[in-house]
């Protein structure tokens, strides 16, 4: 089942895209590591009139394989908005949580979608703007008055045990509160939908994926814990195209184009903080 599938997908890619970026990293300390001399992605991506975007595929709702066999997603509609603005043909290229820096890296993408910005990444790599809220929730049923910490007081809620949705929802919730945890998140998800527990913790994108194939149950965001929102990561040294994505998410942000592709995928609106 996709949704328990996923449901730690997020955590399990950062974990290898940390490793890889970390072996690029002292790669690069050691001279090992030198990328092979390139143009300007700008002139390249012009003259070729394509643009290649690293994506997941096995990612909903940000990548998947739709019904007809083709790519779709929430980073699939990005990835089109920059095509549009680079005027060029958009290119997926299918990566994965251990490829995907070595795929940037040696320029078989151009850029990568969903990358989460940290110390190690910045070393090797440049953001964009944030394009896509990611974060931890907590999710129950819209009957359940729930809007903040305060009102988790009596509530029984499902974790996996030690993960960081663990750590974040004990540190917040009132003694009160009970939080039942289980020993993977497929348990967790379980016990939400079983009606074993009123509320659980979840990422945003499984959330999402909840929402949308369990209406009976009628589900609802309740509010955010931490948060680690999604970035197009580039190539250093690449200052023109990092230009030209920033201001496609910009531009797409102003109009309401980001806001319509948060609501149709992650059944949320953009944060207005992102």
């Amino acid at each position: 089942m996709t949704t328990l599938h996923s449901f730690n997908a997020r955590a399990r890619r950062m974990l290898k895209a940390t490793a890889a970026t970390l072996a690029l990293t002292g790669a690069a300390t050691l001279g090992a590591y030198a990328p092979a001399a390139h143009a300007d992605a700008i002139d390249t991506i012009a003259k070729t009139g394509v643009v290649r975007v690293g994506v997941f595929m096995d990612y909903p709702p940000f990548g998947s394989i739709g019904p007809d066999m083709k790519p779709m997603g929430y980073d699939i509609d990005v990835a089109n908005l920059i095509g549009k603005t680079l005027n060029a043909k958009v290119e997926l290229v299918a990566v994965t949580g251990d490829n995907r820096m070595a795929y940037l890296a040696d320029h078989k993408a151009d850029m990568l979608l969903s990358v989460g910005q940290t110390p190690e990444r910045e070393k090797v790599i440049d953001f964009s703007k944030p394009y896509a809220p990611y974060y931890l929730a907590v999710f129950g049923p819209k009957s359940l008055a729930v809007k903040n910490a305060n009102d988790l007081a009596g509530k029984s809620i499902s974790v996996a045990r030690g993960t960081l949705e663990d750590l974040s929802v004990t540190k917040i919730a009132p003694p009160s509160a009970t939080i039942k945890r289980f020993d993977d998140p497929n348990g967790a998800i379980s016990a939400f939908l079983s009606g074993q527990v009123q509320l659980m913790v979840v990422g945003n994108d499984v959330g999402a994926t909840i929402l949308a194939r369990h209406p009976a149950i009628d589900p609802e965001q309740k509010f955010a814990l931490f948060s680690s929102p999604d970035h197009v990561g580039l190539n250093k040294n690449e200052p023109r195209l990092l230009q030209k994505v920033d201001e496609a998410i910009a531009k797409a942000r102003k109009n309401g184009t980001m806001n319509t592709i948060s609501q149709k995928w992650l059944r949320t609106p953009l944060p207005a903080d992102l």
